[in-house]
């Protein structure tokens, strides 16, 4: 597929006019790379109907404002690190198509071309890896916190956690406390953390997984690959000395990190960008991404794909769970995504990874009814009609039951190889960012302007739900332990 982009010329010579039929004002707004500046639009002024001490809650002496709920149609930030065609199913990082990267890559060296723009040479590349490798054991201090949590916690509240507890155990790197200049007057400071965080991340993971199944924690050898150091870290019996994981299993995990390691400005990456915006740590701006990730309509998304697959429970009954779809009784997980408008590319590889996973591991038999529903789905005109194709999320869930891992642990497995994608990222929007922090404007719906009234004087309200006040909750006995569950 070729990649072009737009000649100069014809970029000068387009434009957009718009002009305010309440005013009669006009404005011409250039057009270029295909979006418009929204700041244009508040040329188009009109002086508020109110005077007086009233108050113009649409604040329209200021201009217009874009409108534009879940950031539909809104482009925050210019960046050179991933390109997506939604129409053609088709996937870049850097000017480097997935399929490339994925067969012919591994996860280390994709991740330093997200971050640093290019691949690098054989000595960047040996520095780059005994950096990370050597940089993965964590401090005494962030295992006590790791330790401290629940054996039945979440691994994802884990991760955040521990991430956090990183930042607050390195004082020398918070701007806070520093300097607001830290990581933009020195190159060093940013490489050094940076190595530090994509190394520790999958130690992080795995310390999660051993709280889990309440085993000691695993130390990292920095003579493995990195995912090869992972799945040793995590595997049950791996205190046995000599332990190697499945070389299959390390190639089929190298190839998902490469997958899932970054994709343009989703929720979790519009998270890092937003928060490092303010100039904090960047262990702080990692873990608030990762938070984002953990929301089931994001990280979790593979894990409602086992869950579906699961009550579908056979070939068989594929038909009638997508008619119950069609009836809005059932919901399709696994299908269709808020950019692509055809086959997520990445779904093509991860079914192919599948398949040596299964040789390693034994055939997961929930993939023929995964198979069936694909094939139904397509044929079907209802799902054709609405560009509904199979995503990421569709296989990868399959992939990560069949090599063990339980279901709450999949967002781990998209939060490691994601921090790549957040890292580059942070490092592009202090590299080239304008310096201001990102904050978007709202459309004020509320109540005009009204007096305070006393409480004495207040009318009693019914309140008949949670939503219209504070009804009383219900109360235990005190002798309940700090903590439990409501």
């Amino acid at each position: 597929m070729a990649i072009q982009n737009t000649p100069n010329a014809v970029k000068n010579s387009q434009t957009i006019t718009v002009t305010d039929n309440r005013t009669g004002t006009t404005i011409t707004i250039p057009i270029t790379n295909n979006s418009i500046p929204a700041t244009a639009f508040k040329a188009l002024k009109t002086v508020p109907a109110l005077s007086g001490d009233s108050i113009d809650t649409n604040d329209t002496s200021n201009g217009l404002r874009v409108f534009d709920p879940a950031f539909l149609n809104t482009a925050a930030i210019s960046s050179k690190i991933t390109f997506i065609d939604g129409d053609r199913g088709f996937l870049m990082h850097r000017g480097y198509p997935i399929e490339q990267l994925a067969s012919k890559s591994d996860f280390l060296e994709t991740a330093y071309l997200l971050i640093y723009g290019v691949l690098p040479d054989k000595k960047q590349d040996d520095t780059w890896r005994y950096e990370i490798m050597h940089h993965t054991a964590l401090a005494e201090d962030v295992m006590k916190v790791i330790s401290s949590m629940r054996y039945d916690s979440h691994p994802m509240s884990v991760f955040i956690t521990a991430i956090a507890a990183m930042g607050a155990f390195a004082p020398e790197a918070n701007p806070a406390l520093q300097g607001r200049d830290l990581y933009t007057a020195n190159a060093d400071v940013m490489n050094k953390n940076i190595i530090r965080i994509l190394g520790k991340a999958g130690t992080v993971a795995a310390a999660s997984m051993r709280v889990r199944m309440n085993r000691p924690f695993i130390p990292p050898r920095s003579d493995y690959s990195y995912c090869e150091n992972l799945l040793y870290m995590m595997d049950s019996h791996s205190e046995a000395e000599g332990y190697k994981p499945d070389q299959r299993l390390v190639k089929a995990l190298d190839i998902l990190f490469i997958l899932h390691a970054d994709h343009e400005m989703n929720c979790s990456t519009a998270t890092m960008t937003h928060v490092g915006s303010s100039l904090v740590d960047p262990y702080s701006a990692i873990a608030a991404a990762a938070a984002a990730l953990y929301g089931p309509l994001h990280g979790g998304a593979n894990e409602a794909v086992i869950r579906m697959i699961e009550r579908i429970g056979s070939v068989e009954a594929v038909p009638e769970f997508l008619e119950k779809v069609k009836r809005k009784e059932e919901l399709l997980f696994g299908f269709g995504h808020r950019v692509y408008r055809n086959t997520d590319p990445r779904s093509k590889i991860i079914r192919e990874v599948a398949e040596m996973v299964f040789e390693a591991c034994g055939r997961e038999p929930l993939i023929e009814v995964a198979t069936a529903l694909r094939d139904a789905a397509l044929k079907d005109e209802f799902f054709v009609k609405r560009r509904l194709y199979p995503n990421v999320d569709f296989w990868s869930g399959l992939i990560y039951k069949a090599m063990g891992f339980p279901l709450d642990f999949f967002p781990i497995l998209f939060a490691v190889p994601r921090v790549a994608g957040w890292l580059a990222h942070w490092k592009q929007l202090l590299d080239h960012g304008n310096g201001k922090i990102w904050r978007p404007r709202q459309i004020y719906v509320g109540e005009g302007l009204r007096d305070y009234v006393p409480i004495e004087k207040r009318e009693e309200r019914k309140v008949e739900n949670h939503a219209d006040g504070v009804l009383m909750l219900p109360h235990y006995q005190s002798k309940r332990r700090l903590g439990a569950k409501l």
